[in-house]
């Protein structure tokens, strides 16, 4: 019973940590933050960013600490919190002259899918994988974009349009030769309808176009079989797919093909 009260009596006399930063302004927060983020501790940057913003909300500096933290989470591998600082920023600040960057680096977030890494290793074309997080960025950089041409973002964003526009067609394309090869000609047909009418001059359209003419042809439709011919004829003289068929050159650096 003694040794129950002595412990008793001694937890009641420890101290919870004391924070540091207590009665700290913002802008020292905010210095002390971007300290941090120069030397690459993403960690003490967070919590300085996150203190500022719970103490001062309604301050110049709360604003720089989302744009901020949407950065840190971003360099940190931390994408899902890295957009919902953002999300938190653009309905806080709609107006905001940093609203540029932040639609700048929401399409960076989700231009390069975890994935990607692996991908590029192993030589997987990034049409292969789960088109969300293109179409994501895709929408980012648009809106960039047409909200903001002259913004000093909009030269790079435009770029990476232009490389997410042809792979977002070349996804379609591999639904469409999934769909094919399946025997479902009209599914086919459709999706890679699509890639000609809602992505003009991308270089899928000659897969594409082949298909349809493939699809269109197992349908009986033989006007739109021929009519499919012409334009794929028309934009792309001796297609290569009439002679190698659907099947493209296997990659044998990807270890799939090794087994």
């Amino acid at each position: 019973m003694l040794f129950m009260a002595a412990f008793i009596t001694g937890c009641g006399t420890i101290q919870p940590e004391k924070d540091p930063t207590v009665g700290w302004s913002a802008e020292r927060l905010y210095r002390d933050a971007r300290e941090s983020m120069s030397a690459g501790n993403w960690g003490a940057a967070r919590t300085r960013l996150e203190a500022i913003e719970a103490r001062y909300p309604f301050g110049t500096y709360a604003q720089q600490a989302l744009i901020d933290q949407a950065y840190i989470n971003w360099k940190d591998d931390e994408p899902e919190q890295a957009l919902a600082a953002i999300d938190r920023f653009e309905q806080q600040y709609p107006n905001h002259p940093g609203s540029d960057y932040m639609l700048y680096l929401k399409g960076l977030i989700t231009f390069t899918p975890p994935s990607a890494v692996f991908g590029n290793l192993v030589g997987q074309d990034p049409a292969e994988r789960d088109p969300k997080g293109l179409r994501e960025s895709y929408e980012a950089f648009n809106q960039l974009l047409a909200r903001y041409p002259d913004s000093r973002y909009a030269p790079d964003a435009r770029k990476r349009l232009t490389w997410l526009v042809d792979t977002i067609a070349r996804n379609e394309v591999y639904v469409a030769e999934y769909y094919y090869r399946r025997g479902a000609y009209i599914a086919a047909a459709n999706r890679a309808q699509t890639v000609i009418t809602d992505f003009e001059g991308v270089t899928a359209a000659e897969k594409a176009l082949y298909i349809m003419y493939l699809s269109y042809g197992h349908l009986g439709l033989d006007e739109l079989r021929d009519n499919a011919k012409r334009v794929l004829d028309l934009n792309f003289p001796e297609s290569k797919y009439y002679v190698q068929g659907l099947e493209d050159p296997v990659n044998y650096w990807n270890p799939i093909n090794w087994f």
